[in-house]
């Protein structure tokens, strides 16, 4: 293994902490940090230390934000009577550069999975279960298609229920240019059952 010195043998094992970045990728990152100018690098360094300490969870939906209610929950001209629920942050973000939901979110910060030790009680569905009122029409799940994503997908399902609110499910199944003969069972199952009439 090659050595460097301290401080960038320390930052090459930060940077590996990261998801996704492997070693040989933290070093390049590394060597590429060390490659910036001065002013450069105060910049990247004060962004991470401003989204750790001024990016907080909106106390409404759950969403990260800066200013609490988030922008989307203080805006008036939303969809009150509906609310699409996803797993975590980003995909508030993905939603919303569709620019087709108008409604409200709930961001639930994961996903049950008992293997994992996660319960309903270690994510955000007693918020969601709080905000239903007579206002809100529909409840979207927009969980993953994953083993994880359909379970939860089905607790909160059966939560809501007897509520009277009527509850769907996002649409899963073949991408826009995917091929048939190479989307595996449970996929083709989905693009099945979620079909429309045309």
């Amino acid at each position: 293994m090659e050595e460097y010195a301290a401080p960038i043998n320390h930052l090459i094992e930060e940077l590996a902490k990261l998801p996704g970045i492997g070693r040989k990728t933290a070093q390049r990152l590394a060597f590429h940090i060390l490659d910036l100018k001065s002013d450069q690098v105060i910049r990247l360094a004060q962004s991470l230390v401003d989204a750790k300490k001024l990016i907080r969870f909106c106390s409404v939906c759950g969403n990260l934000t800066e200013k609490d209610p988030c922008s989307i929950c203080n805006n008036p001209k939303r969809d009150t009577t509906t609310i699409c629920v996803v797993e975590d942050a980003r995909d508030v973000a993905a939603m919303e550069r569709t620019k087709e939901f108008k409604g409200y979110y709930h961001v639930l910060h994961g996903t049950i999975s008992p293997l994992d030790g996660i319960g309903p009680e270690d994510i955000n569905i007693k918020g969601l279960i709080s905000r239903l009122d007579d206002q809100i029409q529909e409840v979207i799940l927009a969980t993953n298609p994953t083993i994880e994503g359909e379970a939860t997908a089905m607790y909160i399902f059966r939560m809501i229920k007897p509520m009277g609110i009527k509850v769907t499910r996002i649409a899963h199944g073949i991408p826009i240019g995917g091929d048939i003969e190479y989307a595996d069972e449970v996929t083709l199952v989905k693009a099945l059952e979620g079909r429309t009439q045309l």
